[in-house]
């Protein structure tokens, strides 16, 4: 008996490269008030797809990308890391930000890796951080590789 052989109804390994990781869909994020963080959302300009306040599940759909809220109540949450979502004027995101009341834990910064960021954390204890590439940046780091 011959263990090497492929039986036909399996595929044979195809010879095309691996599989590449392409792009993130979404991020899921718990929370223990989800009404309270709905409002955290949408007054930073998140456009809600799904659910809402009163929902155990809710969706922002922005550029392609979802970020989802879920009823959990083991939120919130210790420090975990930071979601990044770019974004097209980051000091009037913190000015929308100081304007509903929120404390963003620093002033937008010009950051040594070509980005203009501040962050701050959702009700759950969530980092985020608003950021934009720097025009200048970009094209320093190409000129310097050139």
């Amino acid at each position: 008996m011959n263990l090497s052989a492929t039986p036909s109804d399996v595929p044979a390994p195809s010879s095309d490269a691996e599989p590449r990781i392409e792009s993130l869909s979404a991020i899921t994020l718990a929370t223990g008030d989800m009404r309270q963080a709905v409002r955290f959302y949408q007054a930073l300009g998140f456009p809600l797809k799904f659910g809402g306040e009163d929902a155990a599940f809710t969706s922002f759909e922005f550029g392609g990308t979802y970020l989802n809220l879920i009823a959990d109540p083991r939120a919130p949450v210790n420090w975990w890391g930071r979601v990044i979502v770019y974004v097209s004027d980051v000091d009037a995101v913190y000015r929308k930000a100081l304007a509903a009341g929120f404390e963003p834990s620093l002033e937008p910064s010009d950051a040594p890796w070509g980005e203009r960021y501040f962050h701050i954390s959702d009700p759950d204890g969530h980092e985020l951080s608003f950021a934009k590439p720097l025009r200048d940046a970009r094209a320093s780091a190409k000129n310097s590789l050139s």
